[in-house]
């Protein structure tokens, strides 16, 4: 089943992708030295999505569907703010890396004569993205609170905000003949931020050492017709960099008739809904996941505790973890399909824990080193954190576990059945608006993984 994409099908809604807005943007892409294979075609029709490419004929593994040369992408070294944005890069330093490439756009967007102009004509209007971050704060603590998207986007605008004001609003002001703060306002800024969170593309680092900690990411760009693409798990097609062009290369064979579908990686509905404003219908989505904050491990640990002592020795256990950066005030334990995704922190938390005073003494005379014969540990935490074998685990390790993932879906405005009702009750599913259907995604997603927890630690509650 063909997953929902990122730009849903509306009517009449002034959404991008007008039959000549298509045709003015598919002229500039021969002008610039585009190459679109013949074995496929942009449509409106039989798309997922308001646009998507579809193949004319059987495509055969390895074909390229399109090439654009790198000087058709757009970034910071291909506007016409080039010079001064890179005698100036120092001023320009931000959390977010993107300050450069925003500039650029909000130039090339807002300039008639923008080289770029029939392709940024696609998006009129930015907030049709629907990312929550066009959402109303009500709106989100209604249809996600629990999900953790209310506070990612929180964060987000708070920095959007500081970046703009700090950062771009100074040095705009100081190159009053390239930008304009009223006509490139902070509302302009945080939509094309948007705009780079859904559509952009960052080439992979190419580093021998394979040093990830100290790896600089490159920045992001922006790739005309590779962005026409939609995404799903399960697809079909991969873009790939060489030193002249980017190209978009079928990974499988492509029967004619069927849409070209790009991927974005392995990524749970709710960062699909913060990124890019939409999700993979559920349960359709392999790489969903729910997140248990590292404090509802420790409130289920202190709930444990019978007397002072055993308080007072839960907090000097939980300060440990703390220096090991086993846990942290914004952590969090993941859990995908399958079990935990953080297997070594989580094993190690629920280790000491439950450690008795004497093995927790011990524990701390070696400064959390332990010696341990098994050659493959990782592995070994691994196993036992799966949702096949977390059945065996010890029954204390159980509890912390099934009172952990009750506090989250404690967390949910709706319980599961409520949500389950939706999906399932006839004509429900179709009175949903997209942010709801997107919303209802997100949840289900989420509390389908933590239920499956509780029922496999049920037992040891008891």
């Amino acid at each position: 089943m063909a997953a929902a994409a990122k730009r849903p099908k509306r009517e009449n809604d002034g959404a991008p992708g007008t039959e000549d807005e298509l045709q003015s943007f598919l002229l500039w892409c021969g002008e610039v030295g585009l190459k679109l294979s013949d074995k496929v075609y942009l449509s409106k029709e039989r798309t997922v999505a308001e646009y998507g490419m579809l193949a004319k004929e059987d495509i055969e593994q390895g074909h390229v569907l399109f090439s654009i040369p790198r000087n058709a992408l757009l970034h910071q070294g291909t506007s016409k703010t080039k010079k001064v944005l890179e005698e100036e890069k120092a001023c320009l330093e931000s959390s977010s890396g993107w300050v450069p490439l925003l500039l650029a756009l909000m130039y090339e967007y807002t300039c008639a004569e923008s080289h770029w102009k029939p392709y940024l004509s696609l998006w009129p209007d930015f907030r049709k993205l629907d990312h929550p971050m066009f959402w109303s704060k009500e709106e989100r603590e209604r249809l996600l609170k629990g999900t953790g998207i209310p506070e990612a986007v929180d964060t987000d605008l708070t920095n959007i905000q500081k970046e703009y004001n700090d950062t771009v609003l100074p040095f705009m002001r100081s190159h009053p003949e390239l930008w304009d703060p009223e006509r490139h306002s902070l509302e302009l800024y945080q939509s094309l931020v948007a705009f780079v969170m859904a559509y952009s593309f960052q080439e992979p680092v190419e580093d021998e050492e394979e040093d990830e900690e100290n790896e600089v990411p490159s920045p992001p760009m922006m790739v005309p017709m590779a962005d026409m693409l939609n995404h799903v798990c399960d697809h079909n097609a991969n873009l790939e960099y060489t030193p002249d062009c980017l190209k978009m290369v079928a990974v499988r064979p492509i029967r004619n008739g069927e849409e070209i579908f790009n991927t974005y990686g392995q990524m749970a509905n709710w960062q699909l809904l913060h990124m890019y404003g939409f999700t993979e219908p559920f349960p359709t989505n392999s790489n969903d996941t729910a997140d248990i904050k590292t404090s509802a491990v420790y409130t289920a640990a202190v709930r444990e505790t019978q007397r002072e002592a055993e308080h007072h020795h839960l907090v000097e256990k939980w300060k440990m973890l703390c220096e090991m950066e086993t846990v942290g005030e914004k952590g969090v334990f993941v859990f995908g399909k399958n079990g935990s995704l953080t297997d070594t922190e989580l094993y190690t938390t629920l280790k000491v824990l439950c450690m008795s005073k004497e093995e927790f003494k011990e524990f701390q005379a070696n400064e959390g080193w332990e010696e341990d014969d098994d050659d493959d540990e990782d592995s070994k935490m691994a196993q036992a954190l799966s949702f096949e074998r977390l059945p065996a685990l010890a029954p204390e390790w159980k509890r912390l576990l099934h009172v952990a993932a009750t506090l989250t879906m404690d967390q949910y405005l709706e319980d599961m059945d409520s949500d389950h009702r939706l999906l399932e009750e006839p004509g429900a599913l179709a009175k949903l608006g997209p942010r709801e259907r997107n919303a209802l995604n997100v949840r289900l997603g989420q509390k389908s993984i933590l239920h499956h927890l509780q029922q496999l630690t049920q037992h040891g509650t008891a």
